[in-house]
């Protein structure tokens, strides 16, 4: 079963329909037995890093996903979830993120010629020893919606990459945790890939 965390954030139906359609048996929910009981779990999310980090709280969500990481149940990020499983973000100073990956998220800066929000596709670097892209070339093309970007403390856990006015680290796997900035769920067949590549992933692996 494959948990995906409720909080009120605005993809959670893409993300469930995007893992029914692989086969996925996954279920929506903010209920901390069926999240920690669960094989995998998944941080979705859209929307503002201070309002997502007050619903978490709300919700007592905050140490179940720490209960999740410290379980080394595997965890993926989608999106505005990537970021806040970080420290901090330009978008909601003074608010800590989840803090269970190092580095911080910063404003696209701007530049001529570059739209903020970045909305549309883009290519990924990818490092081919990465978890969650196996099976999936190197240049593909993922779809991002976002206005802020994360650049990660240690760079050995970036495992792609990709440059809109500056260089985004786009998705990130440290032991169970995985992240990206892009939505799989609206990414074609990569994106599908992915999810599935997270949905078959084995505790042994990590």
């Amino acid at each position: 079963m494959i948990a995906i965390i409720d909080y009120d954030a605005g993809n959670l139906k893409s993300v469930l329909k995007a893992l029914e359609y692989l086969s996925q048996d996954a279920m929506i929910t903010r209920n901390k037995d069926e999240i920690l009981k669960a094989d995998k779990v998944i941080l979705p999310g859209v929307g503002s890093f201070g309002e997502a980090m007050e619903k978490l709280h709300k919700y007592q969500l905050v140490d179940v996903i720490k209960e999740v990481v410290s379980n080394k149940t595997p965890l993926l990020g989608i999106c505005l979830g990537l970021q806040l499983l970080f420290e901090r973000s330009d978008e909601s100073k003074g608010v800590n993120g989840l803090g269970v990956l190092e580095g911080e998220i910063l404003r696209i800066p701007n530049k001529e010629g570059i739209k903020i929000p970045h909305m549309g596709w883009n290519s990924l670097d990818i490092n081919p020893e990465s978890k969650l892209y196996r099976g999936i070339e190197n240049n593909s093309y993922v779809y991002f919606v976002h206005s802020y970007y994360l650049k990660a403390k240690n760079e050995q856990e970036v495992v792609a990459t990709t440059d809109y006015s500056t260089l985004i680290h786009a998705s990130v796997e440290k032991d169970n945790i995985f992240a990206c900035q892009f939505h799989p769920e609206k990414s074609g067949d990569v994106g599908l890939k992915i999810l599935e590549n997270f949905a078959n992933l084995k505790k042994e692996e990590l």
